[in-house]
């Protein structure tokens, strides 16, 4: 351990690197002062450099709110205007004649600004900053981000005339600061780099060496374009939009129940795996269930209002639920999209940013009627809700539907095929002919869906006694007191009721234990079709004397087979029907059963079955068409002299054809069953289809007001929706209420200057680790200026140019030469660029929560990469949930999944907002409670202890070393070479060897001699280690593996 403690500290690569560019920095030197780009000096701005300033020290008195003295220092009318004291705070080109200079500068307690009490103070940088401001004349600009991107010219930098737009913006700056540019990282740091990058795990060694032998010339280009078509491009990226979006699977606060709406992250997966343009990822998420036609997927988007935090506490106010909830939606959906910190304006003006606290209610008045409940109800789902079919689900159900596309594609050519002649045009009609269709002898009709009441299968008698089974081998036999019955629904193919049916049945009824009645029911659009022999009163169903429960006569002559008749029309099933389920019921006693079906004396010219003219004037005028297809209902009931057009007629025909005929070719009759099949299994994917959180407004508007003081009690005056008027006008049609729909379209508008701003920053953040605006989550007056304004702007105007495409936009960060330098710093580069936001050198900065677990499953060959679905949980302490877990929370004891659950990546963790995953919140990820846009990256003792005893490290550290000793090679050398190789993507220094050499002597010696403390090392986890492994041997690389994962140089992407 001792070794690998200073394995962990020892860092010869680095060092030589270092070394390496020291070297070079001097050619780079000459290359860089070569250099066509034209420098001056920047001039001091308001916006960027003034107004942080006195925002922070000054506005609290001297702003927006509060004019102390009569002075307002955040508009140049009020700084330069003449003040009660006759001084005016600002004199444009003169600073030692400005009140505010004096002020700032003086040492008397009682004139000196800020004042004592307030404990601020200006350093003298800042005093010289306002100084040379004023003497340039003291511009006031408006915030640089309320204005519209401009696109500038791209820089013109020698030798990089055709190099990608953000180098020749960010060389330029370098070259005017006097900075070196780095050199390209090695190919081996770029692979892992970018993979990392684009889809949060690492490269396999195979992957390197195919990167290594691309002779294309792009070989870079061609890995980066491979990496945004896998689906854990999509899961990467949909991880961190769901930070903002605070997704998380439970309710959040009091119970804290478990909730169903990961539907909703798999959609934000589904948008990054089809390139869904961000203006529409943006819309259908604001307002999808606006749109016209919306589809399910646009539905299921709208959940991003739905994931915030709810409650059913008892003696929670409902009114102030609503409030906190529509606040919520409002504040993150400003912030998400505008980088703006509109909570800040709930209870009063916002105190920096141009956001009054009526423009804020007039924003929440867009989500003031949500349709979700005050209270949560601790349920799974809470109203509105739909079927959200899982990502297998949706795969099956096009499966299903290509099936059935290619059989009525059959159906259809084979119908257009047929020669029909219509028996009632016919000058002889075809004499009537008696039929009899037997429905059930010794089976119910294939393919039938049986069930008896109460529960277990239908019981058959069986006898080769003359009179005991009146057909066949067998019939039904039941004896039950109470209702009985044996029924099918949905055969395979649906029975056709022809013209003037009778229906019958043969029972036997016991004389011993006789019953009280017995009935027959049938199902075509539903069950209300019965006839009762004997005492109508004891079964309740339906009205007596009507269809729904016809008196047919009393039972028949016990001990006896007798047949039950009775014609279709007494139980309302009109010609042509289809059956689709009968039920053979009985009330009390001992009933056998059988023999049943219908027989007619069929009129071909008036047999709805064989005429179709028969069939299309029995449905005139009336509403015998629920077995049509919604396209042909109204045409079918208005009748044919009306249906005019031939297109129409024929239509109707053809279905008639497929469907009711009772001639039609075998070949349409077997492929109507498999399409009627089909459409079941595609039914049962939708029944089974679990639900999601949906957003969705009131039938009638919440009228919205400003809540005085952000009290849910106390509204003030009445607003209208409506955006800031900082901003460019929302368009407004007289009359017609704004939706959120309009919200939304206007967010995306080419003339807001903040959403395309927002969105390409929080871009360059999560390749870069930082963003051109440090502050993703403030453009407002507050946040950080940006440190490459005019790439910034550039690279908005062009994403919104390139239609929102994101995946082109993140093609062009990462292809860039400030993506692909190496991350060594120089001493120089340190001291003038600390934070690298210059970009002289590669990023590098410390994997995420995820990454991090993901990085310890892939590697070790345990990772699941099955997509989607209900989160999972992973290893987790014992009892993490109880502590703070009421009695009847679904969430109050933590149940660990087995199998593939544990070994699925991150991103399907199930998230419990009271007690996160306790890794994730080791490795600084948020608990979802709220907005984040940029998480904090910390680098603790506790982190290392963590991964050396978190039970899925260790799990991960024994099956890495178990490939190590099947996979990496025949001697210890090749193995630790394999190993540096597929954790850290490199091969390992001489030094390094040497360390792992003896480390592993030491492990391998102490577990020879002890063998229950090896077994236990390599007991971990659910998965089981290969049997034939030396467990010393394999104990003994379990401790390296465990450490090498533990490295810094692993948890980083450098």
């Amino acid at each position: 351990m001792d070794g690998f403690a200073l394995l962990s500290r020892f860092s010869p690569r680095g060092d030589r690197s270092v070394r390496c560019g020291l070297a070079l920095l001097f050619l780079f030197l000459f290359f860089t002062n070569a250099m066509g780009a034209e420098v001056q000096q920047q001039a001091i701005r308001f916006d960027r450099d003034i107004r942080a300033i006195l925002a922070d020290n000054c506005f609290s008195c001297h702003g927006k709110s509060k004019q102390e003295a009569g002075l307002r220092l955040d508009l140049a009318a009020g700084a330069t205007q003449k003040l009660e004291s006759q001084t005016r705070a600002i004199v444009v080109g003169n600073a030692a004649a400005s009140e505010l200079m004096v002020r700032l500068n003086s040492t008397d307690p009682e004139v000196v600004m800020p004042p004592p009490h307030a404990k601020k103070i200006i350093s003298a940088e800042q005093k010289k900053l306002l100084a040379d401001w004023i003497e340039a004349g003291a511009v006031y600009e408006k915030h640089w981000s309320f204005e519209p991107p401009l696109k500038s010219a791209v820089p013109v930098v020698a030798r990089l005339e055709t190099a990608n737009p953000i180098d020749r913006f960010i060389e330029a700056r370098l070259s005017a600061e006097g900075l070196p540019v780095g050199l390209e990282a090695d190919p081996a740091t770029l692979v892992r780099r970018i993979t990392f990058a684009l889809t949060g795990l690492p490269p396999t060694p195979a992957e390197i060496d195919a990167f290594m032998a691309d002779a294309s010339g792009d070989a870079y280009g061609n890995l980066v374009d491979r990496l945004l078509l896998t689906p854990y491009h999509a899961e990467e990226m949909a991880r961190h939009w769901l930070d903002v979006a605070r997704y998380a699977d439970t309710h959040g606060l009091h119970l804290d129940n478990e909730r169903q709406m990961w539907a909703y992250r798999d959609w934000v997966v589904k948008a990054f795996q089809a390139n869904l343009p961000f203006d529409r990822f943006a819309i259908e998420q604001i307002g999808g269930d606006l749109l016209p036609t919306a589809t399910p997927d646009q539905k299921v988007a709208t959940g991003f209002s739905r994931c915030n935090v709810t409650t059913s506490e008892g003696g929670s106010i409902n009114d102030e639920l609503l409030f906190r909830y529509a606040v919520d939606r409002t504040a993150t959906t400003m912030q998400a999209f505008m980088g703006l910190t509109g909570q800040c304006a709930v209870c009063h003006d916002h105190k920096f940013d141009p956001i009054s606290q009526r423009e804020f209610y007039a924003l929440y008045a867009f989500f003031n009627s949500a349709a979700d409940p005050a209270m949560d109800g601790n349920t799974l789902l809470t109203a509105p809700t739909m079927k959200a079919p899982t990502l297998e689900q949706e795969q099956k159900r096009v499966e299903l539907a290509n099936q059935m596309q290619v059989l009525e594609k059959m159906i259809a050519d084979t119908v257009v095929g047929i020669e029909y002649i219509d028996p009632a045009t016919l000058q002889a009609p075809p004499d009537p002919v008696r039929r009899e269709i037997i429905w059930l002898d010794d089976e119910f009709p294939p393919a039938a869906n049986v069930k008896s009441d109460p529960g277990g299968a239908p019981t058959w008698f069986t006898s080769s006694q003359l009179g005991e089974v009146f057909s066949g081998q067998r019939s039904l036999e039941r004896t039950v007191a109470g209702i009985g019955q044996d029924f099918y629904e949905s055969g395979s193919e649906p029975i056709v009721i022809p013209a003037q049916a009778e229906i019958f049945v043969n029972v036997w009824l016991d004389p011993a234990l006789p019953p009280k009645a017995v009935m027959l029911q049938f199902h075509t659009d539903g069950w209300e079709h019965r006839a009762i022999w004997g005492d109508p009163a004891v079964i309740a169903w339906g009205e007596t004397g009507k269809p729904s429960r016809a008196v047919a006569g009393p039972l028949p002559e016990l001990g006896k087979w007798s047949r039950l008749s009775i014609s279709a029309a007494a139980v309302g099933i009109p010609p042509g029907a289809k059956l689709t389920g009968f039920a053979l019921t009985q009330f009390d006693g001992h009933v056998r059963w059988d023999l049943a079906g219908c027989v007619s004396t069929q009129n071909a010219a008036t047999d709805p079955a064989q005429s179709f003219q028969a069939w299309w004037q029995e449905r005139v005028g009336n509403d015998l068409s629920n077995d049509l297809p919604e396209n042909l209902r109204g045409l079918v009931k208005q009748g044919p002299e009306k249906t005019t057009s031939p297109d129409d007629r024929a239509r109707i025909q053809r279905h008639w054809l497929a469907q009711i005929w009772s001639n039609r070719p075998e070949s349409i009759a077997v492929g109507t069953r498999e399409v009627e099949a089909l459409k079941k299994m595609r039914e049962e994917i939708e029944r089974s289809a679990p639900e999601t959180f949906i957003f969705g407004d009131l039938p009638k508007m919440r009228e919205s007001f400003v809540m005085i003081r952000g009290a849910y009690d106390k509204p003030g005056e009445k607003v209208e929706r409506a955006t800031p008027a900082f901003l460019p006008a929302l368009p407004i049609i007289e009359g017609i209420p704004l939706t959120r729909l309009d919200l939304a379209e206007w967010l995306m508008s080419p003339e807001h200057p903040l959403t395309a701003r927002v969105a390409v920053n929080r871009l360059w953040q999560q390749f870069f680790g930082v963003g051109i605006v440090k502050t993703s989550d403030d453009f407002g007056l507050q946040g950080e200026s940006p440190v490459h304004p005019e790439l910034l702007d550039w690279l908005a105007v062009q994403y919104r140019e390139n239609g929102w495409n994101t995946r082109q936009m993140v093609k062009m960060l990462v292809t860039s030469r400030a993506f692909r330098r190496a991350s060594a710093v120089s001493p120089e580069q340190l001291a003038r660029d600390p934070e690298n936001r210059l970009l002289s050198r590669g990023p590098r900065l410390r994997l995420d929560a995820e990454q991090i677990r993901d990085n310890a499953l892939a590697v070790s060959g345990l990772l699941v990469r099955r997509q989607g679905g209900k989160g999972v949980r992973p290893y987790q302490p014992d009892n993490i949930w109880e502590p703070i877990g009421f009695a009847g929370s679904t969430t109050r004891e933590y149940k660990r999944d087995s199998g593939e659950a544990l070994y699925r990546r991150s991103l399907y963790t199930f998230l419990k907002r009271t007690a996160p995953p306790p890794f994730m919140v080791n490795f600084d990820a948020p608990n979802r409670e709220q907005f984040c846009s940029r998480r904090e990256r910390s680098n603790t003792p506790l982190q290392a202890l963590q991964l050396m005893n978190d039970t899925q490290h260790i799990e991960a550290a024994r099956a890495l070393a178990a490939r190590v000793l099947t996979e990496g090679g025949l001697d210890d050398p090749a193995r630790i070479a394999w190993l540096y190789r597929t954790v850290l993507s490199r091969v390992p220094e001489t030094d390094e060897s040497t360390i792992v050499t003896e480390s592993l002597a030491g492990h391998t010696a102490r577990y020879a001699a002890d063998a229950e403390a090896a077994k236990k090392v390599i007991a971990h986890g659910e998965s089981k280690p290969p049997e034939q492994m030396v467990v010393a041997e394999l104990a003994a690389w379990t401790l390296v593996v465990n450490m090498m994962l533990n490295l810094d140089e692993t948890l980083t992407r450098n």
